[in-house]
């Protein structure tokens, strides 16, 4: 249900950047756009869906599990209120300081960019102070296993978007466009909100927001909170020394690295987080010794990476053999042309060197925040970034500029710096993991397996892609579809049980 809805609600951002980019295009206007969003969305993974579930939902499945209801509400209430009251604060202080935030993340961004990133921040922070609150919606429907609302939700944020796009498309210059969309963001985040509430409500009999409400296990919420929202900060400064980093190769290149990103994440997004939001109140909810419950994590956890693994390997393998028809499907159409897709390839084809790293970490962090033990991945996340920023300005910048390299290109080394980045990640989260439960991971045989049977499938997308005049969206559909029918066949055949029970639930 977790995946369904990450689905659908990914499956709308994909329209929605796809309408980004046939308006926007990949030039000066688009990168002020993606980097507009990057700054307010550091309220929203600071302290919203990550940090938030991280912190509150081990906390307040367990008093659900133990029958302590009432507190259980009433902990949700109190952190409600404290949400609310900290999100207002910064939201304010966010709009003040934003030309000086611009200057921090985006030191290239210069004159009519710079001013239209300022103006486009501005009217965006307040809509994501509401993504935070919508945030505390999800951790209380995930603790009672109501999955595919909270996830589908984002539906009316994207559909916002496209509507605001569309309704004001003809406004008088693309910048113009750009602050009407902006404003449809705003109103797409209350939407994202309203579409949660009555069922949390419904399910918590109610709702007084106060603070007066204080319970024992507000103080355990938000001991945790600091350090994993600290995590989120960590890694959230990762992303953004890669928009600054971007903005100093060249005025187009943060477009290009958003564009790239929104497709590399996805099966970080639809999988990795599929999984781990899934298990987490199942994992926190183990009770028992410290043996029996290291045993119900370890069972869980290799279970849980398998899944990942099936989906995630053949996505990295499309994104390296085919990324710029996967580019065409989605964005190729308007401003954005064939040149464009090749300059994302380049990207996603670095990107995906760390991509089954980058998901199986989140499992590991999950199994970490269900030992309540918040503190070992922000140390991990906090080597992670250092690694990141060190190979991403001596991959992004130092050689390239050094051997001459088109900036087009050069951009791809950010990624490479980050996806190496990741493999140290999830090393540090495994060890640590394997020292508190006992030995996990992936086989080594599965792993080959599953690479052969999506090299298959690359070879036959290639097969149709060159039997196709073209590299447009029709093009690259069929291509994708080969390959997908191919990866499936191939390891329903090699006898995949994740393979097999696909097939058996789709047919059932």
């Amino acid at each position: 249900m977790v995946a369904a809805g990450i689905l659908t609600s990914r499956l709308a951002g994909l329209v929605r950047s796809s309408v980004v980019a046939h308006y926007l295009g990949n030039g000066a206007v688009a990168s002020a756009w993606t980097a507009a969003f990057r700054i307010p969305n550091l309220l929203q993974n600071l302290f919203g869906e990550g940090a938030l579930s991280a912190s509150f939902i081990p906390v307040y499945a367990r008093l659900e599990s133990e029958g302590a209801h009432d507190e259980a509400r009433r902990l949700a209430g109190s952190v409600a209120a404290l949400l609310g009251l900290l999100v207002a604060v910064l939201v304010a202080i966010g709009m003040l300081a934003t030309p000086l935030l611009i200057d921090l993340i985006a030191p290239g961004f210069e004159g009519e960019t710079r001013e239209l990133t300022i103006r486009l921040v501005r009217i965006a922070f307040p809509g994501t102070g509401i993504l935070v609150l919508s945030a505390w919606c999800l951790g209380v429907l995930n603790s009672h296993h109501r999955f595919f609302l909270p996830y589908a939700a984002p539906v009316a944020w994207n559909a916002a978007i496209i509507a605001a796009f569309l309704a004001f498309r003809n406004a008088d210059g693309l910048p113009r466009l750009a602050e009407f969309a902006m404003w449809g963001a705003v109103a797409g985040s209350l939407l994202q909100l309203l579409v949660q509430l009555p069922t949390v409500l419904g399910i918590l009999g109610g709702l007084r927001v106060s603070l007066a409400g204080r319970t024992p296990s507000l103080g355990i919420v938000l001991r945790n909170f600091v350090p994993v929202s600290l995590a989120r900060g960590v890694t959230q400064v990762s992303g953004y020394v890669d928009t600054l980093l971007a903005s100093l190769i060249s005025a187009t290149a943060v477009a290009s690295l958003g564009y790239a990103q929104l497709l590399a994440t996805l099966p970080v997004s639809l999988f990795g987080m599929a999984v781990s939001a899934a298990e987490l109140p199942a994992m926190s909810s183990a009770r028992g010794d410290e043996s029996e419950v290291a045993g119900q994590l370890r069972v869980r956890l290799d279970a849980g990476l398998r899944r990942i693994a099936f989906f995630v390997v053949p996505s990295a393998v499309a994104f390296a053999a085919i990324g710029h028809l996967l580019a065409a499907i989605v964005f190729q159409s308007g401003r954005f042309t064939a040149a464009d897709s090749v300059t994302v390839w380049s990207i996603l084809a670095a990107s995906a060197v760390g991509l089954l790293a980058a998901t199986l970490g989140r499992l590991y962090s999950s199994s970490f925040y269900a030992l309540r033990d918040t503190r070992t991945p922000v140390r991990i996340a906090m080597a992670r970034v250092a690694c990141g920023i060190l190979l991403g300005w001596l991959l992004g910048l130092a050689v390239p500029r050094a051997l001459g390299v088109d900036p087009r290109w050069a951009t791809a080394g950010l990624a490479l710096g980050a996806s190496l980045a990741a493999w140290v990640e999830f090393t540090l989260l495994r060890r640590g993991m394997n020292r508190r439960v006992g030995t996990t991971g992936l086989e080594s045989g599965l792993l080959l397996r599953l690479a052969g049977a999506a090299l298959v499938g690359a070879a036959g997308a290639w097969g149709v892609h060159l039997a196709l005049p073209g590299t447009g969206r029709l093009a690259g559909i069929a291509a994708a579809t080969a390959f997908g029918a191919l990866y499936l066949t191939t390891t329903y055949a090699l006898g995949i049980p994740e393979a097999r029970g696909l097939v058996r639930r789709s047919i059932r």
